[in-house]
Formats: C-alpha cells, structure tokens, sequence
C-alpha cells in the first residue's frame, strides 16, 4: 500500500488525492497498470506531472480496461499531450471497440503530431475580431469574449486553449484599449417576466394529437424525442453506450442487424395483458411511440403474454383501443407467445452453453434477494437438457422445477428463472405448452428477434439491465440498448392492478373504467380528450427521474383542449322554476347561442324561450347579501344570450318554506339598466342525469403507512361520487353520442357516458371551470 501511495505521489498526485484513488480498488488499479506502462518508456523517474495528470484523467474515464495499455502508451510517447487530445482518444477507442485499432485513423482523430505555431493562433484570432469589430467597439468590454474564444478554437481545434486566450485578450486590449470606468460597471441584467398561469397553458395552436403537443419549456414532445436530444447513441452504434458489452462477435451481430434494419429506430411498447393501462402507461406509450415517430422510425405493440393465468381477452383488446385513442398506429402488433417456440430452442442452446440448469427449489424459496446458492447449479449439462425436456412434457408437477440461469442481476438476485411450470391453458396457445418463460428470460429475447433498436422502459428495470446484456451475449445474438426513464406518478390515486381490483371487489369503483379511477379507459370514460393527455406528458417531459404530479396539472391540460373543442351548451343542475308573467301563456321564440363565445364564426344553435324558464337554485338569493350579484327581490339579473332582464314580482314556497318557483317580469336588456350578472337558464329542457366526481381518496399518497396507516381503503372519500338524476339541459345536446363533449356554461365540461340510452341522456362531469370559488 505504501509502495503504491509513493508511486501515485511521484506523478504528481496530492498525498490526500493519492489516498482517496487507493480507496477505489478499480481507479487504483488501472492507475497503477498506466503509470507502469509509462515507466517503460521514461523510466521510474522520468514521468512528469503533466504526464501525470493525463494518466490519471484517462485510468479514471476509460471504460473499457482493455484500452489501456494503448492510450497509456500513446501519452507516454507524447502523442497525447493535452486534455483535449485525451477526450477525442477516448471518444475514439468508444466508438471503436474491436482490435485492431487503426493508428492512422487514431492519430487523424486525436491530432497526434499536429503542430500550432504561434503565427497561426494570430491570424485565427485577428480573422475572428475582425468579423465581430464593430459590435466589440459598441459593446467593448461588455462583449461576449467567450464567444471570440470559441471561434478561434473550432478554427485551431489542437490550439492550446491558454495561448489562444492571452492572444484574444492581447488583441482586444490593442482594439480597444485599457478599461474605462464605464466598461468596469456591470451590465444591467435583463428582468425575467412573471409566469403567469395564463403564460403556462397551452396555446391553441399547440394543442395537437399523437405527441406534437408542448411542455412546459416550450417544446413539443416531438422535440425533446428528435434526434440528438436524449444523446441515446445511433441505430447500429450500441456500443458506444456507457455499459455496453461489447464481445468478439459484436460488430458482426450489429452489422447485420443493420443490413436488416437499414438503420432505422425501432421501439416497442411492451405491455402485460393483465390489467388495463394508466395515466403511467400514457407516459410510456408517448415516449416509445413518440421517439420512433420523431425519429422516422417504428414502433410495435407487443404483448407481454407469458403468464396465462392473469390474461384476458378485455386486457389485449382495451390496451390496443388506448394505444389508437391516443393517437398512434403500431407498426405491428406480436405477442412473445409468437416466439415459444424459437424461445424453447434458445433455452436448450443456453444450457448446452452452460449458461442454464434445471433447479428443484421451491417457489417460495426462489423470492427475495437472499436466495441460498443452489445445490443442482453444477448439475451436468446433459442431465439438465433431459430434465428440461421432461418439464416440456408435463412430467413435473407446478413448482417441482425451473429452469435457472447462471447470473447474478445488479440487485444481487442470483440465477433467475427462465421458466417455470404452469398447468394453465394459454389465451392464444392453447394447452400446447406447460412451461411459461419468464419476462428476465423472454423480454431481451424477443426485442433482439424483432430487432428493437432502443429498448425503452421505466426506472426500476435498471437492476435487470445487466442480465439484459448477459443473456444476448450469453447466446450470441444481437444485443439491443435497453435505457431508462423515469415513472409518471400521480398524487390521490392508485394504479397498482392489484388494488384496483380490490377497489371493484368492494364495491368502492364500478369497474377499470370508473370515472374516479386513473386507468386511460376511466379518463376516457370522464371526459379527457387524448391530447390534453398527451400534452400531459409533453409537459412532464422526458425525465429520467421519477415524477409525482398533482391531479390538477393534469387537469389544467384537459382544460386548454376542451376550452377550443368543446361547443357550449345550457344546465341547470338543481333547476328552479321562473314563471314570466308579463309573457303571454303560449310565447315561445328561438334564441341563438354560440357554440363557441369567443369565436362565433365557429358555429351557433339555437334553444327555445318561453314563458317557463328554469334557473339554478343557487342564483336566486330571498335575502341579499353583500357582494351577492345574481338574483334577488330587489335585484335583476340578465339571461344569457336571451337579451332579457328579469325582476321577482313573487317568491312562492312549499309548505316547509322552501322556494320552489318565482313569478318575474321581463324586458329587453337594451332598455333595461345593466344587470351586475348574467345566468344560465333552460326552456323546455331534457331531463338529464349528471354524474359530479371529485378526488377518490383524501389523502396525497393512500399507499403511504405513514400517511394512511390502515391502508389505502381505509381512505375512500365518501363524497367521491353525486348523482343528480333529473338535471335539466337545453335541447342542443339531443341526439348527442357516447363521449360527445360540451361546456356546461358557468357550470363545467361534461362528457357522455356509456350508460345513456335513447331515452336519456348522462352526462359525466370532465373537469370544473377555472373560476374563482370565492366568487358569489
């Protein structure tokens, strides 16, 4: 330890440096093969700190260790002499992995031998001041110098980056002279306008379908999934990515793969059909689909159907309407069982090689990550092809055997299962197989048979990346980039299949589709069009950290979209009767109302005005209140679009004093003083029934102990759900269809349900209004 310490100290290294390196055995390590290899050539003495210095920042960049002995070789002859010689070397051995390296090439790449002489950095720094003469004697030492800087070196790009500064700075000191106090005082920062919510929305114009809408930061989805955005490497370049295996046959396995693909992206979406998909999937659906359409690539569908006894027709069939509702088209829709087959035959070639064995430890055994070492791992390779063999017979019972690979995952999970047992007939194999891979075996599999180029998924696959990367090496194939994204969450919800299933068992949802719940088919159900759910996510964004977001963000996006789609219409939803006195008995006229108010070219409809109009019980006031602007005995108020202003000649109640019906006058509201409010009102309505929803727990996070100890069912809000079963709404919205949309003005937006039938019409509420709730 003491010999290594002195050797690290003699290049130059801090003694406290040289401790902190001994303690990362693998740094230590190839720190210690580099100075070696150098020592060969300047002997032990003859390695300088500048050397030094270059030895270190590569033994602590370099991924791939079998590069080192080239590159430490290449410093210690001084081909390599500064830090940006360093940096296009390894960028060169990365996108180079197999031997032998092209010195050529290397050297043409790395400016090796490539001399700058002082008269060269002068004419590239007079040629750049030049070009930027006048703004730098309006601006003077308030000038960018940066940018001067940075054009002189993408001309000289071997340049010693010191040299070219002390020339720039000696020029513009020769331009411009010695700083005055005006060039000494600060240059006054530009103020930052305030956000305000309004700024944050959507636009119109950007509010589109299939991924083209716009975060937050002002890009579309489409562009933080373009091209170089996500810095993922290029179709046929895996092995540039930071944990890519690279083997002797690599370079064989991509090229193929590229004469297959023509170099085009390929994604999948690769969903379990056991359960239907969430706000969560929305997320993933999006960045699959969206990065293989920003890209010109293809994305397929693929169902994950290895385990028969979760699987049901409504899953694939539901997951498939999602994917197209919210916008995108598969390339193709395969399913793993497509592959049992070629997979069963992979899983043979795989014990041949030694990778596999058949294992008789129980199920319960194999859980969790403290799983004993297996005494069947060193079985003969023959006596496991027999064995597994038999399970594909059915001559084990469920459970008596799997079959286990020789790997430990980056969990420390040691030798999962390939495949398992199960006496379940398939949904679409039938009974022809008893044994069922598991997702750790088929998943990588099935993206190298389709050739996937990018393997996207959530944050916690990143544990199985590793056994990702073993398995297709382990069996020679063509290995995919597997990369990882953080999940969408939401606060007030659960998406766990499981709990939703225990949510429909107890009666607490109707089904996966319960307008309370966040699965994609209870939001389409609510309301929410599938561009608001995607501008959602564009909003999110592409993050690789987890993301929990509020309900209301979401909601703010459902807002923007059905403010421009959404024509307006009339409901009173606790109607009061308003009887026109001064109307004769038989009057009725049509009104015209815009379908959009703040667009009429967009269309209009009209309703009936009669003598009978109905009004909401919560626009009416017997005793006025301060600040109360609507009606009362001793204040008018305006009727929307009808052009009349109504006053109360009488009050008529029930015998328990409720107000059930009012008598008032009209008159023209061009005559009449103006009314402090105008309401919403129906005449010769549809009798409606209108389902109002709020939040289904009450808590932010119903799955936290710490938050809701007695579990998430112990936290159902009680006032989830309210049925108003005889609303009133104007006739416009007769002959409306299933999941047709409208604003209810003043009231909401609403959306039909799958219960209405010819006789009438229900009407879920999709969001409120954003008004204020003060507001009276």
């Amino acid at each position: 330890m003491a010999d290594t310490l002195t050797l690290f100290t003699s290049i130059g290294l801090s003694e406290q440096k040289a401790k902190e390196t001994l303690k990362n055995e693998s740094l230590s390590s190839s720190l210690k093969e580099a100075i070696t290899q150098a020592q060969r050539v300047h002997g032990a003495s003859g390695v300088d700190k500048a050397m030094g210095t270059l030895l270190y920042s590569m033994a602590s960049r370099l991924k791939d260790t079998k590069r080192l002995a080239f590159l430490s070789e290449s410093i210690a002859q001084r081909k390599i002499c500064t830090e940006l010689q360093l940096a296009a070397a390894l960028d060169f051995v990365k996108g180079h992995p197999q031997d032998p390296i092209n010195q050529k090439e290397f050297d043409e790449a790395c400016g090796v031998g490539v001399v700058i002489t002082p008269e060269q950095i002068e004419e590239a720094v007079e040629a750049v001041i030049k070009k930027h003469k006048d703004q730098l004697l309006k601006e003077r030492y308030h000038f960018n110098m940066g940018l001067l800087m940075g054009e002189a070196r993408s001309a000289l790009k071997w340049a010693d980056g010191k040299v070219i500064k002390n020339e720039v700075d000696m020029q513009v000191l020769h331009l411009l002279g010695p700083k005055t106090e005006a060039d000494l005082e600060k240059k006054p920062k530009a103020q930052k306008a305030k956000v305000t919510e309004n700024d944050v929305k959507v636009k119109k114009e950007e509010v589109a379908v299939n991924g083209d809408a716009v975060s937050g930061e002002g890009k579309s989805l489409m562009e933080q999934l373009r091209g170089e955005a996500l810095k993922f490497h290029k179709p046929g370049e895996n092995y540039t990515t930071e944990g890519y295996v690279v083997t002797p046959n690599t370079m064989n396995l991509l090229k193929k793969h590229l004469e297959f693909t023509g170099g085009q992206i390929r994604t999948r979406f690769p969903p379990e059909p056991n359960g239907i998909l969430h706000i969560g999937h929305a997320k993933a659906i999006n960045f699959n689909f969206g990065y293989a359409k920003a890209n010109n690539g293809i994305c397929f569908l693929r169902y994950d159907d290895t385990n028969p006894e979760k699987e049901e027709e409504k899953y694939f069939t539901a997951i498939k309407d999602m994917v197209e509702w919210l916008g995108y088209k598969p390339y193709a829709i395969t399913h793993a069982s497509d592959n049992f087959h070629q997979l069963y035959d992979l899983a043979v070639d795989l014990i041949r090689r030694g990778h596999a064995y058949v294992c008789h430890q129980k199920g319960e055994e194999l859980k969790g990550h403290n799983v004993p070492q297996s005494p069947w791992r060193d079985r003969p390779i023959e006596e496991s092809l027999v064995l597994f063999e038999r399970m594909k017979k059915g001559l084990f019972a469920e459970g008596e055997a799997t079959l286990r690979m020789k790997m430990v995952m980056e969990d420390g999970k040691m030798d999962p299962v390939a495949y398992r047992i199960k006496y379940t007939p398939h949904h679409r194999t039938g009974d022809e197989w008893c044994i069922y891979p598991t997702y750790d075996y088929t998943h990588c599999l099935c993206d190298s048979i389709e050739h996937i180029s990018h393997s996207l998924c959530t944050k916690e696959f990143q544990a199985r990346r590793s056994s990702y990367y073993w398995l297709c090496n382990a069996l020679d194939l063509y290995c995919p980039v597997q990369w990882e994204y953080g999940r969408l969450n939401l606060t007030y919800t659960v998406v766990s299949k499981r709990k939703i299933i225990k949510l429909v068992e107890t009666g607490v949802v109707r089904d996966w589709d319960d307008p309370r719940l966040f699965t994609l088919t209870a939001l389409r159900r609510r309301g929410f069009p599938p561009e608001a759910i995607n501008n959602f996510c564009a909003r999110v964004g592409v993050t690789v950290s987890q993301t929990t977001t509020e309900p209301h963000l979401l909601e703010a996006c459902v807002r923007d979209v059905l403010n421009e789609t959404a024509p307006r219409a009339m409901a009173v939803l606790e109607p009061l009767k308003v009887t026109i006195t001064n109307l004769p008995e038989n009057f009725k006229t049509d009104v015209r109302v815009p379908d959009f108010p703040a667009d009429e070219a967009k269309g209009s409809h009209t309703v009936p005005f009669m003598r009978t109009v109905f009004i909401e019980q919560s626009d009416f006031r017997e005793v006025m209140e301060k600040g109360y602007k609507r009606l009362t005995p001793e204040q008018p108020v305006g009727l929307r679009h009808a052009g009349y202003v109504i006053s109360v000649q009488k009050v008529i109640k029930d015998t328990q004093g409720k107000v059930v019906e009012l008598e008032v006058t009209c008159c023209s509201s061009e005559t009449a003083e103006k009314p402090k409010a105008f309401i919403h009102w129906v005449s010769e309505p549809l009798v409606c029934e209108v389902r109002l929803y709020e939040r289904l727990f009450l808590h932010k996070h119903p799955e936290d102990p710490s938050e809701v100890p007695n579990g998430f069912l112990s936290d159902i809000n009680s006032n989830s759900l309210q049925v108003i079963s005889s609303a009133l709404v104007d006739t416009s919205v007769k002959g409306a269809k299933v999941f047709d949309k409208f604003q209810f003005e003043r009231v909401g937006y609403f959306s039909v349900d799958p219960d209405s039938t010819a006789d009438k019409l229900i009407f879920n509420r999709t969001v409120t209004l954003k008004e204020d709730p003060g507001k009276i």
